[in-house]
């Protein structure tokens, strides 16, 4: 199941999601611009959160937290992030405001890769990705607007349609998968290295919980 639009109007222009969407694009096509491969993974080491260096070097790594929310290791993985965003964020943030839904959505950002950090603190591969701090987001949209409606593609075999389904059930299944493979991919993930990659479930689950937890201390339910 893949969201295309919701169907639950804003009162205001989301000026931060478009930004953060454009933020990212920009940063992945100057990825795509490096000459070779490198290059890049320089480029990774640099601005993605390497565990082992995070552990050893904190004062200096911390800033990764952030600058990796804005790396993405291929087309799919940029798309993909930057519909859900496009879809689930505006709403986040014409309930926020412009300025705490920023600190909010980057905050959920760094706590998510602290949580996949934790889960394996030696690890060498870097780790990168919106997907963290989108699943905030995600956190804070099923507990204000379970009910909305979602126009979702939906993939049946060699068919493929389109339904509209509430939020808590396409956001309910993102997180469900999540956490049914990162329980899977626990001992996995403890011991990643360069060579076996993976994807960073933890990050998904706890950049959702903290999401979950964070939006009504930003003001999620306020009263106009």
């Amino acid at each position: 199941m893949f969201p295309l639009y919701d169907e639950n109007p804003t009162r205001i222009t989301p000026y931060f999601t478009y930004g953060l969407i454009g933020m990212n694009i920009v940063v992945f096509l100057h990825e795509i611009s490096l000459s070779n491969a490198q290059q890049l993974s320089q480029f990774f080491n640099q601005y993605a959160v390497v565990p082992q260096q995070l552990t050893t070097n904190w004062s200096e790594e911390w800033i990764t937290l952030f600058t990796s929310q804005f790396l993405h290791g291929g087309w799919w993985h940029l798309i993909s992030n930057m519909v859900f965003l496009w879809v689930f964020g505006n709403n986040i943030e014409d309930r926020l405001g412009h300025a705490k839904y920023l600190i909010f959505y980057l905050a959920c950002g760094a706590l998510a890769a602290l949580c996949q950090w934790f889960i394996g603190m030696n690890s060498e591969i870097p780790s990168l990705g919106a997907s963290g701090a989108i699943s905030g987001v995600l956190g804070a949209y099923i507990i204000r607007f379970p009910h909305a409606k979602v126009m979702t593609l939906v993939f049946l075999g060699i068919f493929i349609t389109t339904i509209r389904v509430p939020a808590l059930v396409i956001i309910g299944l993102f997180v469900v998968q999540n956490i049914i493979s990162g329980l899977a991919t626990l001992q996995t993930a403890a011991n990643m290295t360069v060579q076996t990659g993976g994807v960073a479930y933890w990050a998904h689950i706890g950049g959702f919980a903290f999401g979950i937890i964070l939006a009504p201390l930003f003001g999620l339910f306020r009263r106009d």
